[in-house]
Order: structure tokens, then sequence, then C-alpha cells
């Protein structure tokens, strides 16, 4: 089953590549020597994966959707603990300080690229991490409060720059590429609704429905769903062209108005401290699993398009988002407070 449009040919050689065993990029290991035998005394326990968000959101999906299959492969329970708050910041730490060897990360794009920018005094940096592999992508979804009269998204952003500061849209927290992403539509869309931060994608979709926030750009993985169940209203993808993952909700360009271009992206994420031979072990698995066609349906059914890159090319998307959100952070003038 090849991969669907959207993902770039570069990403899709990559995996194809890597998965072909040519070993370009990946470790020396294949997915099938990631057995509790060829692994030798590792996993000693149950292995532990850090999500920064409440469960029911993407990231907190993701790693449900991985643990199962990995712990059939690595023959230990896997246990997912959600550390919630600060964007992403407080499990990314516990992460970075994590030392047993057991622990790993399903960390969204703004812990590793904005909030290296607008914390700069964060008690972790890149170097506390080893990069794994990009789970999936997808294009951001604008949605909208049911109580909004739209045809069409140019009419919903005809009625935006109308409205000013009267609107207010949501995000999962100041910094987090909910924010980022809507302060750049904002910019290109010309108008000028006031940020309210939420801690996590269900509290902001909770507001929309109860009439506190009038819209949203949110991961795909949760929203469409939402708007599915008709909760709240879809308004436009922030990509260039449409998305196999919601083929019935225009592009930005179709309402006139320029695509973003800025994906929104888990990844998995080992501390520093782990092993290069347990990292080896770990990526090959995971990897492995995420290209299956069983966690590629998954992923799929979740609004993300699965990926399984490499770790170097998880590296090359780090430093890519970090330059375009710092120019995004510059522009808007954002700050957070502490």
């Amino acid at each position: 089953m090849p991969y669907p449009s959207e993902i770039s040919r570069r990403l899709w050689l990559t995996t194809t590549i890597t998965s072909a065993g040519a070993g370009l990029l990946l470790p020396s290991f294949s997915a099938a020597e990631a057995t509790p035998s060829s692994a030798g005394k590792w996993p000693q326990k149950p292995i532990r994966i850090l999500v920064g968000f409440p469960a029911g959101t993407s990231p907190d999906l993701i790693a449900r959707s991985l643990s199962e299959p990995l712990a059939q492969a690595l023959g230990q329970p896997v246990i997912v603990e959600n550390r919630t708050g600060a964007s992403g910041n407080i499990a990314a730490e516990a992460l970075a300080k994590s030392s047993d060897q057991h622990t790993f990360g399903i960390v969204g794009n703004a812990a590793l690229t904005s909030n290296r920018i607008l914390y700069p005094k964060l008690p972790f940096g890149l170097g506390d991490f080893k990069p794994i592999t990009v789970v999936g992508s997808s294009p951001w979804l604008i949605v909208a409060a049911n109580s909004i009269p739209f045809n069409t998204p140019a009419e919903f952003f005809q009625q935006a720059r109308s409205e000013g500061t009267r609107w207010s849209y949501g995000s999962v927290g100041v910094g987090s590429g909910t924010h980022l992403v809507n302060e750049l539509l904002k910019e290109k869309a010309g108008f000028e609704a006031i940020h309210v931060p939420f801690n996590g994608a269900p509290a902001v979709v909770t507001a929309m429905i109860g009439g506190d926030i009038h819209m949203a750009t949110l991961p795909m993985g949760f929203a469409y769903g939402q708007v599915q169940a008709g909760r709240i209203k879809g308004v436009a993808i922030t990509s260039s062209t449409r998305t196999t993952l919601a083929p019935n909700i225009p592009a930005l360009p179709e309402a006139g108005q320029p695509a973003l271009n800025i994906d929104a992206w888990n990844a998995v994420m080992a501390p520093a401290s782990t092993s290069k031979e347990i990292v080896a072990l770990f990526t090959a698995a995971v990897t492995k699993i995420i290209r299956s066609e069983k966690l590629r349906e998954d992923l799929f059914k979740q609004g993300w398009l699965a990926e399984g890159t490499a770790p170097e090319a998880l590296e090359r998307r780090i430093k890519d988002d970090t330059a375009s959100y710092r120019e995004i952070i510059a522009r808007r003038k954002i700050t957070v407070a502490g």
C-alpha cells in the first residue's frame, strides 16, 4: 500500500529505502531482530511512554496505538503515562531526565521546536534527547463553532475580518503549534481573533460548543472526528491541496487564502542517556510497527499519515520547523510569562 500523496517524496523515499533494508539511515538492526531474545537482558521491566497531553488527545491516542504491538515485540508491558501541562514541557522534561533505559516519549513538534524559542530557560534542550522517528503527520484543520453562519471558507474569513477582536480562538497552550499556526493564519488571512489557551484539544472543542470561543486550528486527528459528529464545523485545511484524511474539507487556496504548509506531527524520542544499543533495538521495533498495514490504518483513522522515518529525517524536521516557528514568533511578537 503506497503512502498517501500528502507525504513528501523525500520522506517517502527515506522510509522506503530504510524499510527495504538498505541500511543507509537506520541503525544496522533489522526490525525482525527487535525481539526479547536478541535484546539480551533488555527490556528488564515495563516500558513507559510519556505523553505531554491529556487522555483522548492525538499524542495520547498515538501512544496507546503503539503500546500493544510494542509490548508484543519487546516482551514487556508498555505503559502510557500522561504528564500534562506547559505545552508538553512537563513531559519533555521528565523524559530528558529519565535514566532507567526503559522510558520513551511521544513528543509533539512544539516541545522540540517553538518551546525552545519561547522558553529560553527550559530545563532541557535538544541535546537531552535521542531522535527515534516521526510517527505521523497531517495538515492542521481550521474549525469553527456551529453558531457561526457561513457556507464557504471564503465567507468564514470575510466574517472573521469583520468581527475583529470580538472573535476569539482556542489553542492547547501558549507557544503550541495550535497557537502559532493560528497566528500565522491570522496574519495571512487578515483577521485578529483573540487567543485563549486551554489544556488540550478536548477542552478547546468543549469551549467552542459552549459558545466561549469562535474558532481554532487543531490537529486533524482530533478535530475531524468532532466535525463528523456535528459538534463543530470544518472550515479548511492549512495545506495547498486537499487531504485523503478529510477529502470533503477544502484546502486554504480554495478559499482564496495561501497555504500555510506547516504540518502537525508527533515523534518518538528517547532520553540522551539511553544506550546506543537500546535505541537501535527500540528504533527498529517501533518503525516496523509504524510501517505495518495495521498501524497505518489505525493512524489514518486517527487523522495521521503514517511515516516511520529514520532518526536523521526527524532531526531535519526539527531543524526546519524550528526555523519556521522562529519567524512566526518574531513577526507576531509572541511571548510567554515566566
